[in-house]
């Protein structure tokens, strides 16, 4: 299974750009495919091949239908002194392709099926690829819906299946869009939603991605539940989410051991998106048990921006900090580095570098409205170590560095830029460059070298 060259796949999109340039007035999809609702085209009585994929009616009124959609993206990748140094050379770099299909079957108001399918490989790198960059082929989502209609607008739907799960700013639990492959669980949820109440109750395991044709599956180790609130429209402080997170792993690696963990997680989001403020305010606390070792974590994060929209270029100014804490003391009885859980993998940048687990980082950034659909963006991010007595983990809490051979806590410099454009729905293409330049706590522990990265990104949604 060869995956189309670059430009066998540029001729596809620019091609299809004819057809589609009328698509830029209709709604952009969900990050999550599965939330997104066709059902109106049961009224629309000017027909053509596109809306017949997003909506087959099945019965004679329309409400039994299919949907089908998916989802291909071509990135290309490369690197000067991956892992600042400590990876093998690559002149070349590498191409990441990405390939979703689903199918969403509606069987009038109460029943409803999503199955969708994820095929992902990793041309050219010279290590071989994780489970993260290649999966060949499998089920990525599979799950049912029972639906039921309550009184005042409310609704109630059980979820059973292998399906994608996103909760609020996507630090804690996403989908993890910007690594090749998507995250899953099997996960069994009760959805309740009331005008401006969602609740969400759920009790599932983590799909372990592996690189072969439908060897995914389920994995006993990792275990994850949770309930999610969010409220709507409060006065002064618009928007609050409230959630727990429970995470029970068998086999979890810090800098300070190894062994079973049990962690909760208790949290608060305040956010809002006006047209012009938008502001993320979010705090966690972590407790339980790790090794034996008691554990005692936070973070807390703000991150802020306001948009100029009646100047020249509609510049957007923004700032984002945080503090996630890390461990105190190597070979006590607690532990207090932060677990991400599932974070997105791109938590600073395409580049994903450095997880959010034992850092200070401050992060301001301008963005630039050049023309209809295209955006210019410059970040600069500073990082510390929150604790000397701590590493610094991937974005999956995987161990990057040992902090035992250090006392420095400046990390490095993240100079980031990327160029986007949106011509409507179906199209994204974006360039980015980045420069890191490692500090004196890499310098100690690795060959210490600046990273340069550049990529490029060409996305098709039907």
């Amino acid at each position: 299974m060869i995956p189309p060259s670059m430009k066998q796949l540029l001729v596809l999109l620019l091609s299809l750009a004819c057809y589609y340039c009328h698509a830029q007035h209709q709604a952009a999809f969900k990050q999550l495919r599965y939330d997104e609702d066709y059902s109106l085209l049961r009224q629309d009585s000017s027909r053509d091949w596109y809306k017949a994929l997003k909506y087959t009616p099945l019965s004679q009124q329309g409400h039994t239908y299919l949907s089908l959609g998916g989802d291909i993206r071509y990135q290309y990748q490369w690197f000067k002194n991956e892992n600042w140094g400590a990876a093998p050379k690559d002149n070349d770099g590498f191409v990441l392709t990405r390939y979703l299909a689903h199918a969403d079957f509606h069987a009038g108001k109460h029943f409803r099926t999503f199955v969708q399918l994820q095929s992902s490989f990793a041309n050219g790198k010279v290590a071989p690829p994780s489970p993260v960059d290649e999966n060949q082929l499998d089920l990525h989502q599979a799950f049912v819906d029972l639906a039921f209609a309550g009184k005042q607008a409310s609704s109630i739907t059980l979820r059973i299946g292998r399906q994608e799960l996103l909760y609020g700013s996507q630090r804690l639990v996403a989908v993890r869009d910007g690594p090749n492959n998507r995250q899953a669980f099997d996960a069994a949820r009760l959805l309740y939603a009331r005008r401006t109440w969602q609740v969400d109750v759920f009790y599932s395991r983590f799909v372990q991605s592996k690189p072969k044709i439908f060897d995914d599956g389920v994995t006993n180790n990792t275990r994850f539940w949770g309930a999610y609130l969010v409220k709507r429209k409060i006065p002064f402080l618009r928007n609050v989410d409230l959630y727990y997170f429970g995470l029970q792993r068998k086999s979890a690696k810090f800098d300070d051991g190894t062994g079973e963990e049990l962690r909760h997680s208790v949290g608060t989001r305040i956010w809002d998106a006006k047209k012009f403020w938008r502001y993320d305010i979010e705090g966690v606390y972590q407790f339980g048990d790790f090794a034996g070792k008691q554990i005692t974590a936070w973070t807390f994060s703000v991150n802020t921006s306001y948009k100029f929209a009646n100047t020249a270029l509609k510049p957007e100014f923004g700032v984002k900090t945080e503090v996630i804490s890390g461990d105190g003391r190597y070979g006590d009885n607690k532990l207090q580095t932060f677990n991400p859980l599932f974070p997105r993998g791109g938590y600073f940048g395409l580049v994903s570098l450095i997880g959010p687990a034992n850092l200070f980082d401050i992060h301001p950034s301008v963005t630039l409205d050049l023309w209809r659909g295209l955006y210019f963006n410059m970040d600069y991010d500073i990082f510390w170590r929150y604790s000397r007595h701590d590493g610094i983990y991937g974005p999956s809490t995987a161990l990057i560095y040992s902090g035992k051979e250090s006392t420095q806590k400046s990390i490095g410099r993240q100079y980031s830029t990327h160029l986007e454009y949106i011509p409507n729905r179906h199209f994204y293409f974006r360039c980015e460059f980045t420069w890191f330049k490692a500090s004196d706590f890499l310098q100690d522990v690795g060959p210490g070298k600046n990273i340069l990265f550049t990529s490029t990104t060409a996305q098709l949604k039907f």
